[in-house]
């Protein structure tokens, strides 16, 4: 049997891997898992939001509210809406997102001040040097090309002010029940962005081991959380050096 080919690393694998992830998120099946009622996903939303508003507190050059950011892969606008709810300015968001129908989600949901980017983000219009965060969640875990990942890190790096950061939130192990995702060691981060400083740390207990705790007691599910080596994602402010005087 021969071996599978290497994920290429040319232009041709550049103009596909977009339609590769159209097709593999159009297989994807809404089981009602990830429904936010439910309290294993309340718990971690919770958790993460908690996360982000301590790297924002630490890093943040300005409060949120004076901050451009722009999310890649914003999806349904789930995180944009956190982030309204944080306090930003909705006339200071973007999101860029690749699926026609998560785009359509979006603008159903946000305010029309946020500006909504379609489309690939290599090929958006979107400012070099425009945003003071730049925000992606479980997007690189799902691009399986690692020549388009790091052409996505350095577009997303373009786009971030001196001083300002990436803010990352993804897998850091692969998932065996699923062949369309993979996991991104810390290694693999500082690879994408070597000229950054990062600041990570290790959130989100393990999905079907939080289902079965929450499903005990809440207390459970906080309790198996306490321990890090259980959690499943890595959250990062990847910052921008800024610039010489």
């Amino acid at each position: 049997m021969k071996p599978p080919a290497p994920d290429r690393d040319d232009g041709a694998a550049a103009h596909d891997e977009p339609a590769a992830v159209a097709a593999r998120y159009a297989q994807r099946v809404d089981d009602g898992r990830y429904d936010p009622l439910k309290p294993d996903v309340l718990l971690a939303r919770q958790e993460r939001e908690r996360a982000v508003v301590a790297l924002l507190r630490r890093h943040a050059p300005r409060p949120l509210r004076d901050l451009d950011v722009l999310e890649v892969g914003c999806g349904h606008g789930d995180n944009l809406l956190e982030l309204l709810r944080l306090g930003a300015d909705p006339a200071r968001l973007v999101g860029n997102e690749l699926l026609p129908a998560r785009m359509a989600a979006a603008r159903h949901r946000l305010p029309a001040a946020v500006r909504l980017v379609e489309g690939d983000a290599l090929a958006a219009p979107l400012p070099s040097a425009g945003f003071d965060i730049v925000l992606q969640s479980t997007v690189f875990t799902s691009l399986l090309d690692e020549g388009f990942q790091q052409r996505l890190a350095d577009r997303m790096w373009q786009c971030v002010r001196p001083g300002g950061a990436v803010l990352w939130y993804d897998f850091a192990f692969d998932n065996p029940r699923n062949v369309h995702v993979r996991g991104v060691p810390v290694a693999r981060i500082r690879a994408l962005f070597p000229q950054a400083t990062i600041d990570v740390r290790r959130v989100t207990l393990a999905p079907p081991l939080g289902r079965r705790a929450a499903a005990v007691h809440p207390a459970l599910w906080r309790g198996l959380n306490c321990v890090p080596w259980l959690r499943t994602h890595r959250l990062a402010w990847i910052a921008k050096p800024t610039l010489a005087a």
